[in-house]
């Protein structure tokens, strides 16, 4: 089957064809997952005659679905529904004749701020409660509360920004009011010094928690959650039943508890099939709610489900994604797969040691200004990662590099986080630090935001190591990691290792295959 000026290959094509009920793709990095989903779309339509109204697209992000839409409107001609889920739950509570008033994205971080600056002032109790979270004052609480605000505003910070992923973690896993009994009681268990404080917090919690609520209710609005929620009500209601045969889900992998229970009621009252497709190796966005175990565990939700894997990738060669993969693949909650590639190049990861990273930064550039026809991606872990390399020579202006010396080059940076599903000809990764803010980031989970997850992944820094294969597979040719030369990232060391066994197994392959001729 070809689509535009692309072939599918065996594996794409078979995927294509597939009449399964419900059917998984797990498809690897650059190994061509849009150009399936396009494959699948134009054999539904062409093969199966299914209207193109009958068939709903889903992705996580906007752009993405955009991007989809645009596809699929250039190489098929074709006007397929394309949406995010929030832009579906509102198509569905339109159907209900009422109207909703959408909030502030950032309405929650204002009114926690406003909670910590006026509210808390106007109560003796929820004073007295954070100065002993902060061991700090036993008399004048408001004189108590204004010096932790002076001397631990970093630590009251993180207080601030617990209490913000908590409630979101607790909203987009459909968690109410009435669970804080419940947070309380799962608690109890803890020592009494860890319950203490644990309960201070649920007490904070709670506080902001209510006033977001009767915010949203006093101004006739709801959040992106409770549109989610409502929309999936509004289906349990069997009120509305449009004419949907397929529903195909991108980015799977980002799935949260109250997408899911959407898609869930849709194939209820539809009994549509249902295709989605996604990698558990890039489920990076936990912090936001996402679940990778509704991804790996798919078989467990959907008993007549189909398993099928897109290995071979496009994008990176064969001994990058084979380092990158077996990397990836120590956590054994991960989705085995057996990544390859056509493509060869040797050595494609570079690990370059530096005494001055700006030295070395440029020393990189200049080997890539050979080819100044070649964009290079530079990734950080974090926004801030930039200011590691800049000086007098490189400026960084509007997510561009811009170097003196070689202002004809494309160079971008941002973090891996904004890269995910971007691709560049070359690679090069910054703060491999060893440090809380390195890469891996050593910020430890609040041992409380496990009350609001509905599946927990114990493995260490499973989020950050799935985070580093996404920078990893991020290029076309090489990357290249700046590693400082005292206190390494611990998963430059692992890496090292993994470089090497994979070079033995390659001299002994390319040894058996001489004996062999």
């Amino acid at each position: 089957m070809q689509i535009g000026k692309y072939k599918l290959d065996t594996t794409q094509e078979k995927i294509v064809r597939d009449t399964s009920k419900y059917l998984l793709v797990t498809a690897g990095a650059g190994s061509g997952k849009t150009l399936t989903i396009l494959g699948k779309i134009a054999y539904l339509v062409n093969v199966k005659n299914i209207m193109p109204s009958e068939i709903l697209c889903i992705s996580f992000t906007q752009a993405a679905s955009t991007s989809l839409k645009n596809k699929l409107k250039k190489e098929l001609n074709l006007d397929i529904p394309t949406y995010t889920f929030h832009k579906l739950s509102l198509e569905i509570l339109k159907e209900s004749k009422k109207s909703y008033e959408i909030s502030d994205p950032d309405l929650l971080d204002l009114i926690t701020e406003e909670f910590f600056e006026q509210d808390i002032l106007t109560s003796t109790y929820l004073l007295k409660e954070i100065c002993t979270y902060f061991k700090e004052g036993k008399q004048n609480f408001q004189k108590s509360y204004q010096k932790i605000k002076q001397n631990k505003y970093l630590q009251l910070n993180q207080l601030k920004h617990l209490c913000i992923t908590f409630t979101r973690l607790m909203k987009c896993n459909d968690y109410n009011l009435s669970d804080f009994t419940k947070f309380l009681k799962r608690i109890k268990s803890l020592n009494y010094f860890r319950y203490r404080k644990e309960k201070i917090v649920l007490e904070l919690i709670l506080n902001i928690y209510i006033k977001y609520e009767s915010y949203l209710k006093e101004n006739q609005e709801i959040d992106f959650d409770d549109m989610l929620i409502k929309a999936t009500n509004y289906l349990k209601q069997k009120e509305y039943s449009p004419t949907i045969k397929y529903i195909i889900i991108d980015e799977y992998q980002d799935t949260s508890y109250i997408r899911f229970q959407l898609i869930k009621e849709l194939l209820i009252i539809t009994d549509a099939n249902l295709m989605v497709v996604g990698d558990d190796f890039q489920s990076i966005y936990k912090f936001t709610g996402c679940d990778v175990s509704l991804f790996t565990n798919f078989s467990k939700y959907f008993k007549e489900a189909k398993i099928e894997k897109l290995e071979k990738t496009y994008r990176n060669s064969e001994t990058l994604i084979k380092i990158a993969g077996k990397f990836i693949m120590k956590n054994k909650n991960q989705m085995k797969k057996n990544l390859y590639s056509d493509k060869v190049l040797t050595e494609p990861i570079k690990i370059i040691k530096y005494a001055n990273i700006q030295e070395q930064f440029l020393n990189i550039i200049d080997k890539l200004s050979e080819y100044p026809q070649n964009k290079i991606l530079v990734l950080g872990r974090n926004n801030k990662d930039i200011n590691k390399i800049l000086n007098d020579k490189i400026k960084y202006k509007e997510e561009k590099i811009i170097i003196e010396k070689y202002q004809e080059l494309d160079i971008t940076y941002m973090t891996v986080h904004k890269a995910k599903g971007l691709e560049s000809d070359n690679v090069i990764i910054i703060n491999l630090e060893n440090k809380v803010n390195g890469f891996p980031n050593q910020l430890k989970e609040e041992p409380l935001t496990r009350l609001v997850t509905k599946e927990e992944d114990r493995y260490l820094y499973s989020e950050e190591r799935r985070l580093f294969y996404v920078a990893l597979t991020r290029t076309k040719n090489y990357v290249y990691l700046l590693v400082p030369k005292k206190n390494p990232s611990i998963f430059i060391e692992e890496l090292e290792q993994i470089i090497y066994d994979v070079k033995k197994e390659q001299n002994f392959s390319k040894l058996l295959s001489k004996i062999n001729k």
